[in-house]
């Protein structure tokens, strides 16, 4: 009898990649991964620990499986903090930081040992491996941790220093994912445009060929294998500007994810972020020109301690000279541990809530005329579901879970995964309406 396991998982889509490494060896060994609390011998949550309402979603979420199953290993970011676990949950089973596949593994063997009676040539893990996410696109994580030191983030003391995977695994990953009909690769990490920097971006092999870990070789590599690839979290490093000729190309997808946090240099300098924003609105022209379809989504903070009225209204103007197409914002919130809760000028709540409404009013506005321009033009679409009301899909400039949608009204003849080509009749703020054509 295979042991029987249950998983949550929380937190960003690096902590989903980390969940899944952990299922596919978990299925290797024989256990079966089920729905229900009833039903597993042991339960698997890996937390979030990186702001105040992600920890207590991630104890929450302990609390409710001890409650229903009672045998919970706890693993993820807030695993580094064992003791705030135990002080709240005190007879977790065991708990594991970020990254620690084997530890949290091997606690599955101690409290539900695997079964001794596991034939791998006949229970077949999908050569792909386990995935937590709809069968047409898949996660690549590149990396894990960070070089960088910005005030408000935590991140490298959850993950440590920058770590590149070899660039032979990578591609070898992402080829597998594509065989096995993944049809979006969405290529993550802490800092994707540092692929490669601790590694000196050394030679690697692919295929028998050399291939440097380095950004645009990964790039060029990926372009090869006929799905979309979409990049997630890159720094504005100058050699991004190399990866624009491949988007231009069809090679990757033109979409560009990248977190500026903010416009004005003094701000910019409190976050220990790169401040030569001015800069960055030349290249963004010049990489529109070069590439008119790009997409470019970003993350900015509004609240930052410090931030004046005079800083927030350098950042409205700076968002209407940008036209960013995509953007979130989020109100600073004080992280455990985060350098930013040392420096002066807090800024009261209900300011921070005004100016994120502002600034959300901005962007809107920008983003709703952004999409009326799509209407009339033919748009390659992949759909991610289907049911009785319709389909729906993304286009190219639409990444799962933190963009807009296509609407295929009443369209009944496609299937998940299919990619196929979109008539757009109509838009609104954040999403599309349109019509197959056949």
């Amino acid at each position: 009898m295979s042991g029987k396991v249950g998983f949550i998982s929380l937190g960003c889509p690096k902590a989903l990649v980390d969940s899944e490494r952990i299922l596919t060896q978990l299925r290797l060994e024989g256990y079966q991964v089920v729905p229900s609390y009833e039903e597993a011998d042991v339960v698997v949550v890996n937390t979030c620990g990186f702001i105040d309402s992600a920890k207590q979603e991630s104890l929450d979420a302990i609390g409710e499986a001890m409650a229903e199953n009672g045998k919970v290993i706890v693993t993820g970011c807030m695993g580094g903090d064992e003791a705030l676990i135990r002080a709240a949950h005190p007879d977790v089973l065991a708990v594991t930081g970020p990254q620690q596949y084997e530890q949290v593994v091997g606690a599955v063997h101690e409290y539900a040992p695997p079964s001794q009676q596991h034939d791998p040539y006949v229970d077949l893990v999908p050569p792909q491996g386990v995935k937590l996410t709809p069968r047409h696109y898949a996660y690549l994580k590149i990396s894990e941790g960070c070089n960088h030191r910005c005030t408000f983030c935590i991140i490298p003391s959850l993950r440590g220093d920058l770590v590149s995977r070899p660039v032979g695994d990578v591609l070898d990953e992402a080829e597998r994912l594509a065989k096995a009909g993944i049809q979006e690769l969405l290529v993550i990490s802490q800092d994707t445009s540092a692929y490669g920097v601790d590694l000196k971006y050394r030679t690697g092999f692919w295929q028998g060929r050399p291939v440097k870990t380095r950004f645009l070789d990964l790039c060029e590599a990926l372009g090869e294998l006929g799905v979309w690839v979409r990049l997630h979290y890159v720094y504005p490093y100058p050699h991004v500007d190399d990866v624009i000729p491949l988007m231009a190309a069809g090679k990757i997808l033109p979409y560009l994810d990248i977190p500026f946090q903010h416009s004005h240099p003094e701000v910019l300098k409190a976050m220990k972020r790169p401040a030569h924003q001015e800069k960055t609105l030349e290249r963004i022209k010049r990489w529109r020109a070069e590439c008119p379809d790009l997409t470019l989504r970003s993350t900015f903070i509004v609240g930052f301690p410090g931030e004046t009225d005079e800083h927030f209204e350098h950042l409205l103007d700076w968002l209407q000279e940008a036209q960013l197409d995509r953007v979130g914002c989020f109100k600073y919130e004080a992280v455990d541990g985060a350098l930013a809760n040392e420096l002066p000028g807090a800024v009261p709540e209900e300011v921070k809530e005004e100016r994120w409404q502002r600034f959300m009013e901005v962007q809107q506005a920008i983003s709703a005329a952004h999409l009326e321009r799509k209407v009339g033009r033919t748009l390659e679409v992949v759909i991610d579901s289907v049911d009785d009301e319709g389909a729906v899909g993304r286009s190219q400039g639409d990444a799962p879970e933190i963009d807009g949608h296509v609407f295929l009204d009443g369209e009944q003849r496609v299937q998940p995964g299919d990619r196929v080509q979109v008539l757009i009749d109509e838009a609104n703020e954040y999403d599309l309406w349109g019509q197959l054509v056949m």
